[in-house]
């Protein structure tokens, strides 16, 4: 098949209505930071449109394009990307693109019909529906009997499918060849550790050992009472610290969620000691920077002590980010839930890439740390050999 053929095809099929989601990877080149596309069909005002996401090292992009462009659209994308796997009804394909643009196509039957939800709306775009009755919301109070959402959980109940589907973006990372090693920091009540163990273990019939791990035990021992009940029997909770937990010699997966100031930073350098294919955490309370900032370059901003505080969380946030790049990982900053939920809505994404920073990042990192005077305390944790030279 020659390449003006596959995007002529391609192009119909993406907008026939059997077109379900598409992702392109292997990037041609890595100077533009592009590393994948993610494609799916929505609806916007009665009309198809498909969705393309662009997925950069720390920042996404979407486009709606409409049936009319999609040809044009396929195009460019398909001279930037050596592979795609596409999604339709009752069928996968997959393409490989030489550097000559010669075309590869292979083409399986799947066993289920899965068809596209083509609403822009995500309440109806939910991994867990709405009227579906499960049982760990059930018991943790957010649904009815009947599987309604409970009136004061439709916030936990949106946070809790906003988690899942960063879990399912994370799958294409996890071993599926052994039991996947699963961590949660600070499990607290548990809503996302369950969330994590259902979707995972009960509807991706994945092979999962998942630990909750929290200080206050009357918690533990209730999420480990509820864990029992649902014959959970590959979750566990246990009290203890962050920084005392020496159980593991490798991890697959960390979640840290809302741990206080620099106990994210313990989770995260934890994980990176253990080599975790996957790190997600959102962090609560950030002390340490509001102290240590010292910049008259920024006094027009630090000189207001509510503006300090948002600037040195955001400050915090952006250097863990940039140490997990230094230390190997694909990160991101993404929204973890609408800020009118909560203030607390950034989630640190990372995957392990093995990648080796490029002097510039280190020098990057460097400048604005000293901008800020700053000595962060995942710094010193992490002990990068990169920043050591």
């Amino acid at each position: 098949m020659e390449l003006e053929k596959l995007i002529t095809d391609l192009a119909k099929r993406f907008t026939d209505g059997t077109f379900v989601r598409a992702t392109f990877s292997q990037p041609r080149t890595k100077s533009e930071g592009l590393l994948r596309i993610k494609a799916k069909p929505i609806e916007l005002k009665g009309e198809l449109h498909i969705q393309f996401e662009e997925q950069f090292e720390r920042v996404l992009n979407h486009h709606n394009i409409s049936v009319e462009g999609v040809e044009l659209f396929l195009t460019n994308v398909l001279m930037h990307f050596k592979q795609v796997q596409a999604e339709f009804t009752g069928e996968t394909i997959q393409i490989q693109l030489t550097k000559k643009f010669k075309v590869s196509w292979k083409s399986s039957a799947t066993e289920t019909s899965r068809t596209a939800d083509l609403s822009h709306n995500r309440k109806k775009n939910y991994l867990l529906e709405e009227g579906t009755p499960y049982p760990f919301l059930i018991r943790l109070g957010v649904q009815t009997e009947d599987g309604r959402v409970k009136k004061q959980k439709h916030d936990k109940f949106r946070q809790i499918n906003r988690f899942i589907e960063y879990i399912d973006d994370a799958l294409t990372h996890l071993p599926n060849d052994r039991t996947v090693r699963i961590l949660d920091f600070g499990s607290g009540k548990s809503y996302l550790t369950f969330a994590l163990y259902h979707y995972l273990h009960i509807e991706k019939g994945l092979d999962i050992h998942v630990t909750g791990l929290d200080l206050k035990k009357e918690v533990i021992e209730e999420c480990s009472e509820i864990a029992r009940d649902l014959e959970y029997d590959r979750l566990e909770f246990l009290v203890g610290d962050i920084n005392d937990y020496e159980d593991e010699t490798s991890v697959d997966m960390v979640v840290t969620l809302h741990a206080c100031d620099t106990a994210t930073d313990m989770a995260l350098a934890r994980a990176v000691r253990w080599g975790a294919s996957v790190i997600l955490s959102v962090p609560c309370c950030q002390h340490e920077l509001f102290s240590q900032i010292q910049s008259p370059a920024l006094d027009v901003m630090l000189q207001h002590g509510l503006v300090k505080e948002r600037f040195s969380a955001l400050a915090t946030d952006s250097m863990r980010a940039e140490l997990l790049t230094l230390a190997g990982y694909e990160t991101q900053l993404l929204e973890f839930i609408d800020m009118a939920h909560t203030p607390k809505n950034i989630l640190i994404r990372a995957y392990h890439s093995g990648k080796q920073p490029s002097l510039e990042s280190v020098e990057r990192y460097r400048a604005f740390r000293d901008l800020l005077n700053a000595k962060p305390f995942l710094e010193n944790e992490l002990k990068l050999e990169v920043l050591s030279k």
